[in-house]
């Protein structure tokens, strides 16, 4: 179980802003002044210079979408992957999606959010070590609510509008987030981690499918298998591979409405 240091819930206190470069950047800034608490939710209308995975950037337009980085004191999660924390982040998202998108959904490894084979969000995970303990982490979560254009290279995108043609509060909805997000981090903390994982790998986007994958320049058609809790990808094909996050990139052909691009 968590401390009692941990026992306020995630949203609590809950901060909107009108306009920021990055809510991870100012969620960071707050852990390193000293200002933020675990749960502290940092909630902004627009986005303009967001940070997605591998140095990508994430731009929001203002009012159309979640934008929101939450801090996390981690420290009594020291003895477990960190993966495990970005699996219960993941699942808490498809909680949320769930209650509005009747299927379909599923998270491409390590944490990207599917509805079928289109992008509806992503989440990016900024930790804060000290002495080789694990103190902070900063989850940012982006998740696509009201928006139908998008300019991200190599993805094709989707909202939640785009999927059930209605409008959204995204600032309701991240609210909402919050509590998902907190039964998620209790039940990690509760070591509840192999049926974590169990339902992470249910949802995981072309398991037991064959895609391509690139590592370095060599590209190789391979079966997804699972993700281990450690977050490394398990393939098998000739032999049984074992991938660590960034080692290879994705590299399959994804067809939607008869519309195709890399992802």
């Amino acid at each position: 179980m968590p401390p009692s240091s941990v026992n306020s819930l995630i949203g609590q206190p809950f901060l909107v802003l009108d306009k920021v470069d990055s809510t991870n950047n100012y969620a960071m800034g707050l852990v390193h002044a000293g200002l933020a608490k675990h749960g502290q939710a940092c909630f902004a209308h627009h986005q303009f210079a967001g940070k997605g995975q591998r140095g990508k950037e994430w731009n929001s337009p203002e009012g159309e979408n979640i934008t929101m980085s939450v801090v996390l004191d981690a420290k009594y999660l020291n003895n477990i992957y960190p993966f495990l924390l970005s699996a219960s982040v993941a699942l808490a998202c498809i909680d949320l999606l769930n209650e509005l998108v009747s299927g379909d959904l599923k998270i491409k490894w390590p944490n990207d959010l599917y509805w079928r084979d289109r992008k509806a969000g992503g989440i990016l995970i900024e930790n804060i070590y000290q002495a080789n303990e694990w103190k902070h982490a900063i989850v940012g979560i982006g998740i696509n609510i009201n928006q139908t254009v998008f300019s991200l290279p190599g993805v094709q995108a989707i909202s939640l509008n785009q999927i059930t043609g209605q409008k959204y509060n995204p600032l309701e909805l991240a609210r909402q987030l919050c509590e998902k997000l907190d039964g998620r981090y209790r039940q990690l903390g509760e070591g509840n981690h192999k049926e974590l994982m169990e339902e992470y790998n249910q949802l995981l986007l072309k398991k037991k499918e064959a895609v391509k994958l690139k590592k370095g320049n060599i590209l190789f058609e391979t079966i997804i298998e699972e993700v281990s809790p450690a977050g490394q990808l398990l393939t098998s094909d000739i032999i049984e591979r074992r991938f660590e996050f960034g080692e290879v990139e994705w590299a399959m052909r994804v067809e939607c409405d008869d519309v195709k691009s890399e992802a």
